[in-house]
């Protein structure tokens, strides 16, 4: 397949957070453009195209490329370009009690991208090396290879960085995941707790069962760890849990300090781009994308200060459109550049949900449910 292969390739070989000038926006720009119009393929989705207010070819800015609402993946059969035949796996998100889940179509090219993008991502927060890897999940959540969700692509999104995968998690009959302290205690006895470690678990997953260890200030004493978490954030916020608390009693737990706790921000219709808090708590989009914050009432770009929804652009899909997506979430503008951290382009902070979007996080879904066993 021959999608804007070039401008593609150029992008997905520089670094995640190369120098943005005037070039990269140019190639970003046209690999978008190109991967909307491959897009169209879909007759929905070029219905949806002919429509938009400014002709394809004449889009000159990011922001004025056509965006599709997160919900058009809420169909079934799913909003593919691909013929079924060509399909490798379908993401799916979490969705609540009689909710159609977003159904995303992944074909080897797609995913192929999306393994080099996220891994080239998490390298640059938490270097390359491979190091023991624990999850604080049950190993169930990671799926079949042909269809999971965003639990299970998030894990399979670090599995590189890890070179043994431990599981500490178990299904608890009210359908929480508790801690498995015999695997835990089993995993700290053989590794050096001196040496790298990659702690994964959704939020809400993580906070429950670490909570025991918390409340009795347990230090697992893991000092080079790094714990990386997403999703449930929701959840945590009605149980007054902020994001500081939260890394700094994680942080003490591990033993590696509130600094070492990393939340990052991913979903699965934009597939293989993650968004990690830098050192400021800002969220920055990498070369392979660009992110949007648009006031709510107009759908302009929003200026620096102002919260609005927040757009994600992707030059990844080669088997679905979603290379503009309109979210359900919240962000801030915090910086139009120049972060702290030194990474390019925008910094911005998710605010929450939409008022009126759906509960459909993973772990804010998880984290309903158990409260209702």
């Amino acid at each position: 397949m021959n999608v804007c292969q070039n401008s593609v390739s150029k992008l997905l070989e520089c670094a995640p957070f190369a120098p943005r000038d005037f070039s990269h926006a140019e190639l970003l720009l046209r690999a978008l453009r190109e991967g909307i119009g491959h897009a169209a393929k879909n007759p929905r989705y070029a219905n949806y195209i002919r429509h938009w207010p400014i002709p394809l070819a004449e889009v000159r800015r990011i922001a004025d490329l056509p965006f599709l609402p997160v919900a058009a993946f809420k169909t079934d059969p799913p909003l593919a370009i691909v013929p079924q035949e060509n399909w490798s796996r379908v993401l799916r998100s979490s969705g609540t009690s009689g909710q159609i889940p977003s159904q995303i179509v992944i074909d080897k090219l797609t995913s192929l991208r999306m393994t080099r993008s996220a891994a080239a991502i998490f390298a640059d927060f938490i270097g390359v090396s491979r190091r023991p890897m624990l999850v604080i999940d049950d190993p169930k959540a990671v799926g079949a290879a042909s269809e999971f969700n965003a639990r299970g692509a998030a894990i399979r999104g670090l599995l590189p960085f890890g070179h043994s995968v431990t599981y500490c998690g178990r299904q608890a009959g009210s359908g929480a995941i508790e801690l498995d302290l015999e695997i835990l205690n089993d995993f700290l006895r053989k590794h050096d707790p001196t040496q790298p470690i990659l702690i994964y678990g959704f939020t809400y997953i993580i906070w429950m069962a670490l909570e025991r260890l918390i409340e009795e200030g347990r230090d697992l004493g893991l000092r080079q760890a790094h714990v990386l978490h997403s999703g449930g954030w929701k959840t945590l916020i009605d149980r007054a849990v902020s994001k500081r608390l939260f890394n700094q009693s994680v942080g003490t737990a591990i033993g590696c300090g509130a600094d070492r706790v990393v939340d990052f921000y991913g979903m699965v219709e934009n597939v293989g781009i993650v968004y990690p808090d830098c050192v400021e708590g800002n969220k920055h989009p990498p070369t392979y994308g660009e992110v949007v914050i648009r006031n709510p009432l107009t759908l302009e770009p929003a200026a620096v200060g102002e919260t609005g929804i927040v757009q994600v652009c992707s030059i990844l899909p080669t088997s679905f459109p979603g290379h503009a997506l309109l979210t359900e979430d919240l962000g801030e503008v915090m910086q139009a550049d120049h972060c702290g951290c030194g990474r390019p382009g925008v910094a911005f902070r998710f605010k929450g949900r939409s008022p009126k979007a759906e509960l459909r996080g993973c772990g804010d879904v998880l984290a309903r449910r158990t409260a209702s066993s």
